[in-house]
């Protein structure tokens, strides 16, 4: 075997065996992700941080558009350059292979392993237990008291929505490194989160932020409400500490967040919990929490549950290429499999599970 095809190849080889054991040997995940992956993470994010962009959307891009023109070229160049065929085939298979051992490599050693790691629950909630209908609508009612409450103190335009005016990138950097002395795996470098320049497609998609692990960067989407982007900030860098299973990005998202000095950050965190917590009471028809709902304020009421700012479809329906509900459709369907394929049976309903984490937080 050429040089050329066995490094690639080994490589892949390689993150085949680490994925076996990680998926069969708990301790091995969680000393690769306490011991290991903090030291990775703080030297790529570092690295790419350096760039004004986000360098994972740019090879993202770079990646789609190798496949429109990349195949057509190669097919002509098959055709007319009859000489060289070898020559060509070799080189286009030798790129591939090397593009398809990066993915692997990445996406096994800065993703696919967390996600075998001892659950959240049972690092720091080690005594927890069932929760009853009392202790949910308990946590329901908190809840929308402190929404109630911080919502008459944060900032709104003249519609009376809610306006970000702290520097959010700063100040979710401020409350990781403070969750951090809770949550000690949360030590280490934190790179400035990152817009995605195709937004758009990343709100057909019905997504906020996402992690990008062969980059290790944190990006969101820039046209999400602003009530949304603390908490959104501070999901995505829970994932560059080796938090990837959603439902624990969320908890952390809200511990840093209404952790803060900020108030702007406390009511995004509150929110993005009222937000669950609400869902969970009426999917579950908890009859003793389902009529808290009225006491909900017009000012939290004109905040949550909102993704993207009035009249956003209708104004940005010139870009679309493909349609809204395919690509919805499409990404979630991606999500959900990812989930499944890393051992989470409930899918995409992993995100809805930080529910049952702030009951255990709430309620030892």
């Amino acid at each position: 075997m050429k040089k050329r095809y066995s490094v690639p190849l080994i490589l892949i080889g390689l993150m085949i065996i680490i994925n076996i054991i990680a998926r069969f040997s708990r301790p091995f995940a969680d000393f690769y992700v306490t011991k290991i992956f903090p030291h990775i993470s703080d030297c790529i994010s570092f690295v790419s941080g350096l760039f004004p962009f986000s360098l994972g959307e740019m090879l993202t891009v770079a990646a789609v558009a190798l496949v429109i023109f990349g195949i057509p070229l190669f097919l002509i160049l098959l055709i007319f350059a009859k000489g060289r065929r070898k020559k060509i085939a070799a080189f286009a298979g030798t790129f591939v292979l090397w593009i398809i051992c990066y993915v692997t490599v990445t996406e096994t050693m800065n993703c696919f392993i967390m996600y075998q790691c001892t659950p959240f629950s049972e690092k720091y909630f080690p005594d927890s237990h069932e929760h009853t209908d009392e202790e949910i609508t308990e946590l329901y009612g908190a809840l929308i008291k402190k929404c109630n409450e911080l919502a008459k103190e944060v900032p709104r335009d003249d519609e009376g929505c809610f306006t970000l005016t702290c520097d959010f990138n700063s100040e979710a950097r401020t409350a990781m490194k403070r969750a951090s002395e809770k949550y000690p795996q949360l030590r280490g470098y934190y790179p400035k989160a990152k817009p995605i320049q195709f937004s758009y497609f990343m709100s057909q998609s019905n997504l906020t932020g996402i992690y990008l692990p062969y980059t290790i960067e944190a990006n969101y989407n820039d046209d999400m409400v602003r009530a949304n982007l603390p908490s959104t900030v501070c999901h995505e860098l829970a994932h560059l500490k080796g938090f990837i299973q959603e439902d624990e990005a969320n908890f952390i998202s809200f511990a840093a967040a209404t952790g803060s000095d900020n108030v702007e950050f406390q009511y995004s965190g509150y929110l993005d919990a009222l937000e669950y917590v609400h869902n969970a009471v009426w999917e579950n028809e908890i009859e003793t929490a389902m009529p808290l709902s009225e006491y909900i304020s017009d000012e939290v009421l004109s905040d949550w549950f909102r993704f993207m700012p009035e009249n956003y479809w209708e104004e940005n329906a010139s870009k679309e290429v493909i349609s809204t509900e395919a690509v919805s459709e499409a990404s979630t369907a991606a999500i959900d499999t990812n989930i499944r394929m890393n051992g989470r049976d409930d899918g995409i309903r992993a995100y809805s599970m930080v529910v049952n984490l702030l009951l255990d937080y709430y309620y030892p």
